[in-house]
């Protein structure tokens, strides 16, 4: 129901932008003399004219200087073009001049272009800018004159199909005790995270609505990010080196993953990585520090933790909030919506991996099967130098801690973990204590759908 309400959303916009830009091009194509033209206006005056002359001139003069920093440009221009006449050229243009018969499969020529070395005009910024702008004029300043401090492919940043915080972050949510929250049944899924002490849980039927919430929790500012399209939810510390930085949804994708943006700078984001990849904040050191975040069942959340706070239906925003309404036909199938440059047949689509990373060991992260970790409740692994050990409870909910040489065997799915020499151990969120006092801290990591965790890190293990 929300992905047709998207598409439905998206083709409106559309029809009112192209309505919008010939209405204000007409003068300034007017007023444009041909000496003064740039290459990239001939891409521009086909959306921004109605007028066939118009059209066939700068289609003419494409295909007399064809050479392959076109090619995004038209599937992009084939993309957002509601002239069926003027796609049609488009398409036929793009298959005469590659040799690809992809016709109006967008995601094959995507993923066509993506596996190919990029080549783009020096000024495609300017036209992703202008093209853009027009469905959301903040969109321009993600582009205009970044394209070369870009850490990312640009071609490679595709619109969502909303416009920025279109799909609405909570700011500072009203949160309500577990004994309040009659809306939730006990199976019904929560994320749930604990800072200093202070528990809270965000089903996802609510989050997937808004994909981002923005709080103080237990006294540190922090970021969630829900991806639903690739399945993670990921908690960010918005401090970075004493500055506070203030994200949204900027409404772009990357490899099928939301880009946030931070407020001052207009800077994209990946929510992956955790640090700026299009923007001025492009290689300054800013890499947001994460924390755990788990996914679990709601009855299991406030057995474990029964002071916890939660979501409360009162988001400010009208919404069916019911379980598995939102996203459900995406969810109901391993199909994408937005595709990826490669996939990896090693696992589903979305079959859910627990994500590992450590800042100090790149190029050596790691995913494992949920699946994989249902069947040992118990198990040791090792990255670097940091051994550790993921405990998996009966909800399936994992949680990784470091062990420092401490062996474990058993773990009694609940709260309860014992060591090699018979010693057992409590389970916290944050750290495993034994009876002498000593602590083993956790390690953060959250859930993501495999091919979404292999298109951000292409080189990552998988163990399943």
């Amino acid at each position: 129901m929300w992905l047709k309400f998207r598409k439905v959303t998206q083709l409106f916009f559309l029809c009112f932008t192209l309505y919008s830009v010939n209405v204000i091009a007409q003068d300034k194509l007017s007023n444009l003399k041909e000496n003064n033209k740039k290459e990239v206006d001939y891409f521009l005056d086909l959306i921004a004219s109605s007028d066939r002359v118009v059209q066939g001139h700068s289609l003419s003069y494409i295909e007399k200087n064809w050479k392959p920093e076109y090619e995004i440009m038209v599937l992009e221009l084939m993309y957002f073009n509601s002239n069926s006449d003027l796609s049609l050229k488009l398409s036929f243009l793009l298959q005469k001049k590659t040799g690809k018969q992809f016709g109006f499969d967008f995601n094959a020529w995507y993923e066509w272009l993506w596996n190919k070395e990029q080549k783009l005009l020096a000024n495609y910024d300017y036209f992703k800018a202008e093209l853009h702008k027009y469905i959301d004029h903040r969109f321009e300043k993600y582009f205009l004159n970044r394209q070369a401090g870009s850490i990312i492919r640009f071609d490679e940043i595709r619109w969502g199909g909303v416009r920025q915080d279109g799909i609405p972050p909570l700011r500072d949510p009203e949160m309500i005790p577990a004994k309040s929250a009659k809306y939730l049944e006990d199976d019904h899924i929560v994320f749930g995270i604990e800072v200093n002490g202070d528990a809270r849980a965000y089903p996802k039927r609510i989050l997937a609505w808004h994909e981002m919430f923005t709080d103080d929790v237990g006294g540190v500012p922090v970021t969630g990010v829900y991806c639903t399209l690739c399945g993670t939810v990921i908690l960010y510390k918005s401090i970075h080196k004493g500055k506070k930085y203030n994200f949204g949804t900027s409404g772009f994708l990357y490899r099928s993953n939301k880009l946030m943006y931070d407020k001052a700078t207009q800077s994209l984001w990946n929510t992956h990585w955790g640090k700026p990849v299009v923007g001025p904040l492009v290689n300054k050191g800013i890499e947001l520090e994460y924390m755990s975040v788990v996914t679990t069942t709601w009855g299991e959340w406030k057995k474990r933790h029964p002071n916890t706070t939660v979501l409360s239906l009162n988001t400010g925003h009208r919404r069916d909030y019911g379980e598995g309404i939102a996203y459900q036909d995406y969810f109901a199938t391993d199909e994408l919506m937005f595709n990826v440059p490669a996939t990896d047949k090693k696992l589903k689509h979305k079959q859910s991996i627990l994500a590992i990373k450590f800042l100090e060991h790149p190029g050596e992260e790691l995913a494992i099967s949920v699946k994989f970790l249902k069947k040992k409740p118990v198990y040791p692994y090792k990255i670097g130098d940091t051994d550790f050990v993921v405990l998996t409870d009966k909800t399936g909910a994992n949680r990784v801690y470091e062990t420092k040489g401490t062996v474990f065997t058993n773990f009694d799915q609940q709260k309860t973990v014992t060591d090699n020499f018979g010693g057992a151990w409590t389970l916290h969120e944050d750290y495993l204590e034994n009876i002498s006092g000593q602590k083993l801290q956790r390690i953060p990591t959250y859930n993501a759908f495999w091919f979404g965790w292999k298109a951000a890190y292409p080189e990552t293990k998988l163990i399943k």
